[in-house]
């Protein structure tokens, strides 16, 4: 990093190189966040029998509990991070939601647990709005997709290593020391962070593309934030919401990516508990399945969507949403036909190949918001648009998924044995005097029960978890919908925009 003398005042010059281990390092922070945050999912099974939970609890601790506090704080840390030091508060949340991770593990009751992960909740808050915005003045517009889809690698990259290791220590050393384990090395990573990352300029990455000497690199007009009250800060929100959803291609972008945020954190969610369920898999081999197979392609299509989308919009800025659109539109079968095995490996293979679709859409959107909103502003559009996307998806899809798995459960428990089509003749009819809840607590029969009911417990949870995760996968053709109406109207949008 060097610095060169423009206008009258002095600005650093960063190389390849140190933006790159910048970028890096806020890999590493998201990476971070993906475990602490999904690693729930992975040991949900063994919590669930340990405190005898149900599908919608685990719903709740893995989605609502934490999106509460994670989207309702991000707005005031991002308007904090629009004025305050960036890479201060990126390290303040990572030694937050580290802690609240470990402390997990000495839970001994769902309240417990629950008021724990809104303290997760509350650290991952401070993690992605500065980071966007550190990226936007670290990266030029025409790059930004690309480097927020390696950014977003975190997304995938966590949720492998959360569901390997969590998968691992939940079978070998149980779910309360995964809790531990996981959440202590980002202490050290909060450490190294602040060390080694600097806070640039605002708007440092605004600048001409090839300047011919030192000299001529000019700081591009940054306006100062307005002065802090509390007036001018729901002027600067009313800004950014007009942008978001005011205009009609950055609207279904976030629509977009809000409904398939909906259907991945809900199917998510349950994934590695119904590869338990159906198949009698143990912990560690289910945490291969879901991370290694899963991470695979879900790693490859959340780079792939960015770099794509970057290279496709040199000729149209139209690719950005119809790359995501395409690709949520053929993941779609591909992850249905992968739920509908009854052979484990071969549902492992088929998932090898539908998240190098479905990921692209995280990158073109990113990109697109970050480049829709002044300088001053990107931190909020970040802040904002996860408030949306998170409350709806992140708090709604686990819960609404582990909900329609209780009730298929409950369906499948007074119906067994029930094909689709007589699923529909039998709604609405008299259910039976069993109760899957009571009955089968923690999913499971209780210790000495008869071998009719042990069977029927097993075979109502498994079958319930198969149909809500299906039910939840639609939700990325719903999502592809919105990425073509995005397309409308793309090209001109982003002309408008000072990153056009």
């Amino acid at each position: 990093m060097t610095d060169v003398t423009a206008g009258g005042a002095t600005r650093p010059v960063y190389s390849n190189g140190y933006k790159a281990l910048v970028l890096a390092m806020l890999v590493a922070a998201y990476t971070f966040n993906f475990i602490d945050r999904t690693i729930i999912a992975t040991i949900g099974q063994a919590i669930k029998v340990d405190l005898k939970l149900t599908d919608t609890q685990l719903g709740l601790l893995g989605g609502l509990y934490f999106a509460l506090l994670y989207t309702t704080l991000g707005i005031p840390i991002a308007r904090w991070a629009e004025r305050g030091n960036r890479t201060t508060i990126i390290t303040l949340a990572l030694v937050i939601w580290s802690g609240f991770t470990a402390m997990c593990g000495a839970a001994t009751n769902f309240a417990m647990l629950a008021a724990l992960r809104f303290g997760v909740g509350i650290g991952e808050a401070g993690c992605s709005p500065p980071s966007h915005s550190l990226i936007s003045d670290y990266f030029e517009p025409k790059k930004r997709a690309s480097a927020l889809s390696i950014y977003s690698f975190g997304i995938p990259l966590g949720t492998m290593i959360g569901a390997v290791a969590g998968g691992w220590l939940a079978q070998n050393m149980g779910w309360r020391w995964a809790f531990v384990i996981v959440g202590l090395p980002g202490l050290i990573l909060a450490a190294l962070f602040k060390w080694l990352v600097k806070e640039p300029p605002r708007g440092h990455s605004d600048l001409p593309e090839h300047p011919i000497e030192p000299e001529d690199v000019t700081a591009p007009a940054v306006p100062a934030p307005r002065p802090f009250s509390i007036a001018n800060e729901f002027k600067e929100l009313f800004g950014v919401a007009k942008v978001l959803f005011g205009k009609w291609p950055v609207l279904h972008m976030v629509l977009g990516v809000t409904i398939a945020s909906f259907g991945s954190y809900g199917s998510g969610a349950f994934v590695p508990a119904y590869f338990v369920r159906q198949f009698g898999l143990d912990y560690t081999t289910v945490g291969l399945i879901t991370g290694l197979v899963g991470g695979f392609s879900a790693g490859i299509g959340t780079l792939v969507g960015g770099f794509v989308a970057d290279r496709a919009a040199r000729k149209s800025a139209v690719w950005y949403p119809l790359v995501p659109a395409i690709g949520l539109l053929i993941a779609t079968p591909i992850y249905i036909a992968a739920y509908l095995q009854y052979d484990w490996k071969i549902a492992a293979m088929i998932l090898l190949i539908p998240g190098i679709f479905h990921y692209t859409y995280l990158g073109p959107t990113f990109g697109v918001v970050q480049n829709s909103v002044p300088v001053t502003q990107r931190a909020t559009a970040t802040a904002l648009l996860f408030f949306f996307l998170n409350l709806l998806a992140l708090g709604g899809g686990p819960v609404f998924t582990g909900w329609i798995s209780d009730m298929l459960g409950q369906f499948n428990f007074t119906h067994p044995g029930l094909t689709v089509s007589g699923m529909f003749s039998a709604i609405g009819a008299d259910a039976g005097v069993g109760d899957f809840i009571r009955d089968c607590p923690g999913g499971a029969a209780p210790r000495g029960s008869t071998e009719a009911l042990t069977t029927a417990c097993h075979a109502a949870g498994s079958m319930g978890t198969r149909q809500a995760i299906i039910i939840s996968i639609c939700f990325y053709a719903w999502a592809s919908v919105h990425y073509f109406l995005a397309a409308i109207g793309m090209v001109k949008h982003m002309k408008s925009t000072a990153g056009g």
